[in-house]
């Protein structure tokens, strides 16, 4: 039996067989990109840069992109224990990690719970220390941010044991009482009583009694400097050094950055508002000294470090605080951190100016310390 070639059917089966290779080979290929898109670590956003800050750094974006996903509701349209159920920056970069495959090394610090006396009770302290190093230890009194109304410390607990390791201190953050809960001043005076307590307790935990400073972010960046003013004018032993991240120091929420990033995310200026109500007894409260720390005493106050970010409605404050803070003769150094957004600091796994402002901060507090 012969075998009749068909040219026209063998080159129809040919080219048949190839298209049908190559679209397996196009979908295998796309298959692979979509499951690993870039290389491990690079953190990229999904969409446009938002109006309210077109020069945000990308992975900043990425960051509050992440966060925004969750769906949450604006806090300004929540009660106080609704929005401390909100995800938190802290979550939005932990998911980014996993997202992108980052590794992140685990932090070289012990952690131990404290609990603290203070009026009318007692409030929980985690208290971190190097692995490395020999004891006595230098020490800062860390205070958390959140608008002393949400946030606790685990949401910052990645700042804490970033300052604890890179600085070679025992760093001790404090979990004050929040509004509407505890009104004003109740915050204010648990973080100075928490500062009393390490004065007078750190030799116990390895910390060295000569060498205790304070830091805080937002509005624990405020609680910081009025331990400061506290202690000054109770005639108790001075903090080293102070470290100040986006501190609230003023009231003005029509100042320049208020006004330009009244809608940025993840701080914005109606949540700003929605804080002081929360918090103080009476909105007439916002020209406290204690809350408008810009118009407070700040003469004989220690060496300062303010750390400032370009897309934040407390930028303005936070300079004008470092002004006011030189003109009463106080030793201050600050680095606004541009393209990036409140809560940064805390993001250094995937925002390479956080690991910047961390680094920035650890050499100032060293500096202090005499390490």
């Amino acid at each position: 039996m012969k075998i009749r070639f068909n040219p026209r059917k063998s080159s129809i089966q040919i080219f048949s067989y190839l298209l049908v290779s190559a679209l397996f080979f196009s979908l295998v290929s796309c298959s692979l990109e979509d499951h690993n898109p870039q290389a491990p670590g690079t953190v990229t956003p999904v969409g446009a840069k938002p109006a309210w800050a077109p020069d945000i750094d990308n992975e900043m974006w990425a960051v509050v992109e992440q966060l925004l996903s969750y769906g949450d509701k604006p806090i300004p349209t929540l009660t106080p224990q609704q929005a401390r159920m909100n995800h938190t920056v802290k979550d939005a970069v932990m998911d980014l990690v996993t997202k992108f495959n980052i590794a992140v090394p685990a932090p070289q610090v012990d952690t131990t719970g404290k609990d603290i006396p203070v009026t009318g009770g007692t409030i929980h302290a985690r208290v971190y220390t190097p692995k490395t190093g020999s004891a006595p230890y230098p020490v800062i009194v860390y205070y958390h941010g959140g608008g002393w109304v949400i946030a606790n410390i685990d949401v910052y607990d990645a700042s804490a044991s970033a300052l604890a390791e890179q600085v070679g201190a025992i760093v001790v953050s404090v979990g004050y009482r929040k509004g509407p809960e505890r009104k004003f001043p109740t915050a204010h005076n648990d973080a100075f009583q928490a500062y009393q307590w390490v004065l007078n307790n750190a030799a116990t935990f390895q910390g060295d009694t000569t060498k205790i400073g304070v830091a805080g972010e937002s509005a624990g960046g405020n609680l910081a400097a009025n331990v400061s003013i506290m202690a000054r004018d109770s005639n108790v032993s001075l903090p080293v050094h102070e470290l100040l991240v986006y501190p609230i120091a003023d009231s003005d929420t029509t100042s320049a950055s208020y006004t330009k990033y009244a809608t940025a995310k993840p701080l914005d200026k109606p949540s700003m508002q929605w804080f002081f109500r929360n918090y103080l007894n009476n909105i007439s409260e916002v020209t406290n000294p204690k809350i408008s720390i810009v118009d407070a005493d700040l003469n004989g106050l220690p060496s300062t470090t303010i750390i400032l970010a370009e897309i934040d409605p407390l930028q303005s404050e936070g300079s004008l605080l470092g002004e006011r803070m030189k003109a009463a003769g106080v030793e201050v150094t600050s680095r606004l951190y541009t393209g990036v957004t409140h809560e940064f600091f805390g993001a250094s796994a995937v925002v390479p100016d956080a690991k910047d402002a961390q680094a920035y901060a650890a050499s100032e507090f060293k500096k202090a310390f005499n390490k």
